[in-house]
């Protein structure tokens, strides 16, 4: 087959980079396309991935709009001259839903996040199948396929990441060493307009707390305030899982990140606006993620509930057993997806015949 993967975020790069490499090894043609939106680029560079660039991304929302038809254009012409079989894409991803029904093409989105409305009316429409975890709480009709993972356990399963301690070196740090990382996340993408983060008071705490139980890093989309300059994280961005598996506890504003940090075993606090069906499930289930609101007092309780978790000396050892249930429970999500795309669209009548079949890929 030709597989046409468009790829708009650095998360859509690990999501997929497994399943591209799975497919090529099986004799399918693919052709990456990809916009330069932060370090989108880079992380395909790093994995050897060939690509072409169909635009950037834009903060302004006039701009988006503008940009959107120039990437809708070039990702058309792009597709054309390719022929696929198939178009992929990940969360929000409207541009290929778009293509691929220009083309009169099969469209298969994967997608975990609710509260995409702007996105998800622009492009399920055109998709023809919506492949979401089990634990995704919106119902999307006929075109819904549900597979017992998450995202995350495309790229962090064991079946495909190893940690390696060389980055602690890299941050001064050893294996029993104790530390913390914060993430800030930019809230300009489409789903997180009229939203904003944590307040500088509660980041300006959190870090003064957290600094009595370890060092503290800041991983941020946005720049820095000068007073955290000295807290910034110096890893490349490929290293950021090896960190994370190593951490001591993660506390931010990114659900991908905190989800990163359950399957990898690490306790994890989310701030965001509104819940999300996998770190509700990371937490309800597995009691690796906690979820908080963006109020003032749900951010004074977020930090007080990570300060409670610091306390603990065992904190990393509980995590580490916590994560070998949450993998017994769920599927390694790269093989579903390499068969699932091969196997396109008869598998469709089968996933949703058999609510067993991810057992498959246990």
């Amino acid at each position: 087959m030709n597989i046409l993967f468009d790829l708009g975020h650095p998360a859509h790069v690990h999501l997929f980079k497994h399943s591209i490499n799975a497919l090529k090894q099986r004799g399918h043609t693919i052709l990456i396309t990809a916009r330069n939106k932060e370090v989108t680029l880079d992380l395909l560079d790093l994995y050897d991935l060939n690509y072409t660039v169909v635009g950037k991304t834009s903060h302004n929302n006039i701009s988006k709009i503008f940009r959107m038809f120039i990437i809708d254009y070039k990702l058309l012409t792009l597709a054309k001259r390719f022929n696929p079989d198939l178009l992929i894409g990940g969360v929000g991803n409207v541009y290929v839903a778009n293509t691929s029904f220009l083309l009169r093409k099969n469209c298969i989105l994967f997608n975990d996040t609710e509260h995409g409305i702007l996105q998800d009316l622009l492009s399920f429409p055109f998709a023809d199948s919506i492949v979401t975890p089990t634990c995704y709480t919106k119902n999307q009709g006929v075109k819904q396929i549900r597979y017992n993972g998450y995202h995350e356990l495309a790229y962090l399963h064991p079946n495909h990441f190893t940690p390696n301690p060389a980055v602690l070196t890299e941050l001064g740090l050893t294996e029993v060493d104790r530390f913390i990382i914060v993430r800030f996340v930019s809230w300009q993408a489409s789903h997180d307009i009229g939203h904003q983060g944590l307040t500088l008071d509660s980041k300006r705490k959190a870090i003064h707390e957290f600094e009595k139980y370890g060092r503290v890093f800041i991983t941020s989309e946005k720049p820095l305030p000068e007073e955290f300059e000295k807290y910034r994280i110096k890893v490349s961005p490929e290293k950021m899982h090896d960190v994370l598996y190593y951490a001591t506890l993660l506390y931010g504003e990114s659900a991908t990140m905190a989800s990163e940090c359950a399957v990898l075993g690490t306790h994890a606090i989310f701030c965001g606006f509104a819940g999300l069906g996998y770190t509700d499930e990371e937490e309800k289930a597995y009691d690796l993620v906690y979820n908080y609101r963006l109020d003032e007092l749900s951010q004074e309780n977020s930090i007080k509930k990570a300060v409670e978790l610091l306390k603990d000396p065992n904190l990393k050892e509980k995590g580490r057993k916590k994560k070998e249930t949450l993998l017994n429970d769920k599927i390694d999500v790269t093989a579903f997806m390499v068969w699932f795309i091969e196997n396109y669209p008869e598998c469709t009548s089968i996933t949703k015949d058999n609510v067993q079949i991810s057992e498959m890929f246990q």
